[in-house]
This record gives C-alpha cells, sequence and structure tokens, in this order.
C-alpha cells in the first residue's frame, strides 16, 4: 500500500493559481468552502460544476497548494489526462488529505475509470471522519445528472454531499479579474486597456489571462506600459 509520503502529485501545478490570484465575484461562499477544505476544515465531499475556462481548474489548484502549504497531503488528477493515467493511480489515495478530481466529465461512459472512480468514493469515506478530517472535491462541467456517467452507483455518489455551481463573472467581474492578475504580475492594466481587451477579444477567462500573459512578455521586452495602442500593436489589432 502506497503511503501519503509516497504519493507525488502526477502533474505540476501551475505556478500563480492561488486563491489571492482567484477574483471571487459571486462565489464567496465557495471559496471559503475550499479554503475550510483546505486546512482540513472542510465537508468530506465536494462537487463543483462550471463552463469550460470558468476556473474550476484553478480552484483546484488552488485548494492543493493551500492544503500543502499547511503540511497537508494533497494530490490532483485531471481527467483529460486519463487515456495517459491507469485507474490504479488512485490505489492509496484515500489516505491523502485532500484529492481533487478535475473533469470527471472526460471519463463519463468509460467503465474501467468510472468503477475505479466509484471504489476510491468508498474507500475515502471509510478513511476518514471526525478524527481524521479529509475532503475529496471532483469537478465537471454541469450538474453531476448531465454528466453522462453510466455507472448509478458512481451517479448517486456524485449527487450526494455539497454541490457549488461556479458563478461566471460579468465584464465589470472580468476587469477586476484580469486587474488582479495584472497586479501579481507587477503590471498596471488600466481601465481603459482592460475594457478594449474585453471588447476587442474573447470574453472567456482563460484566453483572457493568455492574452495579459502575452502583453506581460512584450511589455517587459519593450519596455512599455499598456496603452491601447501597445496592445494593438502587439496583438495585430
Amino acid at each position: 500500500m502506497n503511503t501519503p509520503a509516497q504519493l507525488s502529485l502526477p502533474v505540476q501545478l501551475p505556478d500563480g493559481e492561488t486563491f489571492a490570484s482567484f477574483y471571487p465575484g459571486a462565489n464567496v461562499q465557495l471559496l471559503t468552502a475550499l479554503k475550510n477544505a483546505a486546512v482540513g476544515d472542510g465537508d468530506p465531499f465536494i462537487y463543483l460544476f462550471g463552463s469550460r475556462s470558468s476556473g474550476t481548474s484553478h480552484l483546484l489548484h488552488a485548494t492543493c497548494t493551500e492544503c500543502t502549504d499547511a503540511d497537508r497531503s494533497a494530490a490532483y488528477l485531471p481527467m483529460e489526462m486519463s487515456a495517459m493515467m491507469s485507474p490504479s493511480v488512485l490505489d492509496g489515495m484515500e489516505h491523502l488529505d485532500i484529492v481533487c478530481i478535475d473533469n470527471i466529465e472526460m471519463i463519463a461512459g468509460v467503465r474501467e475509470w468510472e468503477v475505479a472512480l466509484f471504489n476510491f468514493y468508498n474507500r475515502w469515506l471509510d478513511s476518514h471522519d471526525q478524527d481524521n478530517p479529509g475532503s475529496l472535491i471532483v469537478t465537471g462541467n454541469s450538474a453531476a445528472r448531465h454528466l453522462g456517467i453510466q455507472l448509478p452507483d458512481l451517479l448517486s455518489r456524485l449527487d450526494w454531499g455539497v454541490s457549488y455551481q461556479l458563478q461566471l463573472l460579468d465584464d465589470d467581474g472580468k476587469l477586476a479579474a484580469l486587474q488582479l492578475r495584472a497586479e501579481f504580475r507587477g503590471l498596471k492594466l488600466p481601465v481603459d486597456v482592460g475594457r478594449f481587451l474585453l471588447n476587442r477579444s474573447s470574453r472567456d477567462m482563460k484566453t483572457l489571462i493568455a492574452t495579459l500573459d502575452r502583453l506581460d512578455q512584450a511589455s517587459i521586452s519593450a519596455q512599455r506600459r499598456l496603452t491601447i495602442p501597445f496592445v494593438k500593436e502587439t496583438l495585430s489589432l
């Protein structure tokens, strides 16, 4: 049996995706629940769903980081990589403090994975109680009943416990989120430049953050501030 000390994260968590760099918008209650889970004071099972690029992965990365910073054990499993992993990766993970399973919809209909996750869920519950607190956190792109999970027992497990829908940001929230991420990079994003980006590029946060990264690098290279003319030049707009 693997022990928590022998288990390592299958993937490298991205730098910068922490609770501090996540603009909460209408998701304050959700962030509180995940922060509590990270330090051992959370619900035993949390299901979180939201559309692609809504920030669910960011929040799982943040939870794992907060957990390890508190000298607790954590694992993050992105199910979009399930074809490159064996379900046996779950063996022994029930002994960890936090396990985050991202994008569970990616294994919907794959019986080997569905059975493995159902069995893992049961081992998790058997391994954690008030004397040994822990949280299993799963994300998907829709409410559990709409995921396409074929194993009824697994679906019923996903429907049990606390469930949150990640609320999308409006344009003002997206602007605030971009300014927050820019601040973490030591970059100033003026309001007029931020609104220009919202009006001239894709409005999903993943693309907006990637665009901000590109502008950050260009700003450093050119030793120039972010202005609308500089953004137009850099992005060929």
